[in-house]
């Protein structure tokens, strides 16, 4: 008997162990991926949104623990399909940075740290309301919103911290800045787009096309480089041909 019983636990070590399913990934029907309503952005509300998801993703490209999402269903209530929210930007920490098909807080084991909203006339209403007092009640330590217009909110850049279970907003600065803890980053309202800046290092996260851009600049100045350093080499050469002719010219004339 003990000789079977250290055969089954043996058999039982070399069976592989099934991993779970990462949180979100699982497609679930009380779950939907989707709300089934028809979300129409103007340009300046998707270039907005889409800049400012890549340029988080950029910043915590080295943390495996933040997660980035954009469009992504909240739903914050175990078995109640009903009790969800679609931020335009997600930030959690602590999670991992797999892809999604939704953030259900339960799976998660943690809220998100920050939410984004890029505002438009025809959500501002909510996002200042309802949103509002639903991401106090969740604790969600930051909550900020874009108005990329300019148009619907005055200044275009507002924010809350969470102080006390209570959303504080926050005091921008003269550039109408403001500052993110749970980031680490410096908020800048440019024209239709919002600047990031590096707390640490007082940088700002350049955008994807500042990144091509500047590529694109370091490949012209390298072949700029490439190509006086082969006008020189040329140069050069002809200078050497030129002694090696006036000399062996000298020898003739010598020996003349």
């Amino acid at each position: 008997m003990p000789e079977k019983r250290l055969l089954l636990r043996k058999e039982n070590a070399m069976r592989p162990t099934l991993a779970l399913p990462l949180p979100g990934t699982v497609r679930d029907p009380l779950y939907p991926d989707s709300d089934g309503r028809f979300m129409g952005d103007t340009d300046y509300h998707s270039v907005a949104m889409i800049c400012l998801r890549q340029g988080l993703e950029d910043c915590f490209a080295d943390r495996d623990d933040v997660y980035v999402g954009m469009n992504l269903i909240l739903y914050y209530e175990q078995g109640q399909p009903n009790s969800r929210r679609d931020p335009d930007i997600l930030v959690a920490k602590g999670v991992g940075k797999h892809r999604r098909r939704s953030f259900r807080v339960w799976e998660e084991k943690t809220c998100p740290s920050t939410l984004l909203e890029v505002v438009s006339a025809s959500t501002i209403a909510v996002d200042l309301g309802e949103k509002r007092v639903l991401y106090e009640r969740l604790r969600i330590p930051e909550y900020f919103l874009f108005d990329p217009e300019a148009r619907y909110m005055k200044p275009p850049l507002r924010g809350f911290r969470l102080r006390r279970g209570k959303y504080e907003e926050l005091k921008p600065a003269a550039d109408g800045s403001l500052i993110s803890k749970e980031l680490d980053l410096r908020l800048v309202p440019e024209g239709e787009l919002l600047r990031l800046i590096d707390l640490k290092t007082g940088k700002p996260v350049l955008t994807r096309q500042e990144q091509a851009e500047r590529a694109k600049e370091r490949v012209r100045i390298e072949r700029r480089r490439t190509r006086q350093e082969q006008q020189r080499a040329e140069e050069e050469k002809q200078r050497a041909e030129e002694e090696k002719q006036r000399a062996e010219e000298e020898k003739r004339n010598a020996a003349a």
